[in-house]
């Protein structure tokens, strides 16, 4: 997300980071094979360090996005009365995508970590054009949003 923000030239108006909802990697660097699968698309996660998502996460930010159901919900009992963090789920901004959540590659085959990562990519894609939108509405309010993309019903 990080690249498709400075590759759209917004990195200084949207911060993107990273946190998980669990402590138990905390400072720890990638996986090795999710590091490897990174590098083979362009990706450098070495200076990489997983840590805690924390309530100040939730005040600081607008958007919090989850991998997975079980994540948002964790997410959603974290916020802190009057917040105005919306918690959504990654794929939900991929209308192509047949499932709710990410996989979790640790468990999968060999190329589990390369398929979560371009399930990943795609969604990343469709949740910038959306913010894209949604920050043209805020920049002038009269402006008509983009018109819906196109649907194929077979």
């Amino acid at each position: 997300m990080r690249r498709l923000v400075s590759d759209a030239g917004l990195a200084g108006r949207i911060e993107v980071c990273s946190a998980g909802t669990g402590d138990w990697h905390a400072g720890d660097p990638a996986d090795p094979r999710s590091a490897e699968a990174l590098h083979r698309h362009g990706y450098d996660a070495r200076g990489h360090r997983a840590r805690q998502v924390s309530r100040q996460d939730l005040v600081d930010h607008d958007l919090v996005v989850a991998m997975d159901r079980g994540h948002a919900r964790d997410l959603a009992r974290m916020l802190p009365a009057g917040s105005t963090c919306e918690v959504r789920l990654l794929l939900s901004y991929d209308p192509s995508s047949v499932v709710a959540d990410v996989p979790d590659p640790y468990y999968g085959g060999p190329s589990g970590f390369d398929d979560v990562l371009s399930m990943i990519e795609r969604a990343c894609r469709c949740l910038l054009a959306g913010v894209r939108r949604d920050l043209r509405v805020l920049e002038d309010p009269r402006d008509p949003p983009d018109p819906p993309a196109a649907s194929t019903d077979g």
